[in-house]
């Protein structure tokens, strides 16, 4: 049986060093800044430390666009925060004032109670009917999870990217709603179908959402130095952009491979090769 990776799968096989200045590549990164019990540090830190600048960053030097930083959660610690790339939300000709219809990048503390920290891939329905008290969570036309449930089904690209990623890779797929959550790993994924029929059984007029991610358990976190785990992470959205190039409006182009090493420009592969916030 194929070991399911771990953190130090998705790690860089350079090692650390310092960086002089302010860049944000990750070098002044902490990782008990993956605060369990609160959630995501971002407060009382330098621009530099911040993860959301440091995502920010290393995701615009891989993919040569800009990237917009969204987040759920408020003082010193967030629960949830994304990055999408700028490009596809101005193309939109509905959404183009909303980040809810774009595919992101994301990383989350949300499920606490499980000490499972997330990152990877989100794609957001909103609500299909009814009147929201938040302005523009209610679907358009033009929003990414259309593309999204017409590539949930059984042999197209969808399919087979997220076959990989989760049966090989230990991802993990969910669908989230007010009824609770579907969630698929490689015991319980069979199709991309699975998603699209999750998805249906969710209230048209209630929020609802698609996750691909992988999930990195506390201990994990805690063993892997903080410029290590940035890396991680990186690596880790690396390998969901294909997935989530199924569903952008304006796919992002490949990115280089040579890595967000400090004095470089471009983000280190992880595995081999293959895993509202300050702006």
């Amino acid at each position: 049986m194929k070991r399911t990776p771990t953190t130090r799968d998705w790690l860089p096989l350079s090692r650390s060093s310092r960086v002089a200045g302010e860049v944000p590549t990750g070098a002044a990164f902490r990782p008990e800044w993956i605060d369990f019990e609160h959630g995501i540090r971002v407060g009382n830190l330098e621009p530099h430390e911040r993860i959301t600048q440091i995502l920010k960053h290393g995701l615009e030097q891989r993919y040569r666009v800009g990237f917009v930083t969204d987040r759920w959660g408020r003082g010193v610690y967030w629960q949830w925060i994304c990055w999408l790339p700028r490009p596809n939300r101005e193309a939109k000709p509905l959404s183009s004032g909303t980040n809810f219809g774009c595919a992101k990048l994301f990383i989350s503390l949300m499920d606490r109670e499980d000490r499972v920290f997330q990152c990877g891939l989100g794609v957001e329905r909103g609500f299909v009917s009814g009147r929201p008290s938040i302005p523009g969570i209610l679907l358009k036309k033009d929003w990414d999870w259309h593309r999204l449930m017409e590539q949930c089904a059984k042999g197209t690209e969808l399919d087979e990217i997220m076959g990989r990623l989760i049966r090989k890779d230990g991802f993990h797929a969910t669908v989230t709603g007010p009824r609770g959550t579907a969630r698929f790993d490689a015991g319980s994924f069979t199709s991309a179908r699975q998603i699209r029929d999750a998805a249906k059984r969710a209230p048209a007029s209630q929020w609802a959402g698609f996750n691909l991610f992988y999930p990195m358990p506390e201990s994990e976190v805690r063993a892997t130095r903080g410029y290590d785990l940035v890396q991680a992470i990186l690596g880790a959205f690396h390998e969901v952009v294909p997935a989530m190039n199924q569903c952008l409006q304006v796919p992002l182009e490949g990115g280089t491979e040579d890595g967000l090493r400090p004095g470089g420009s471009g983000i280190p592969s992880g595995k081999g090769q293959a895993p509202r916030s300050p702006r």
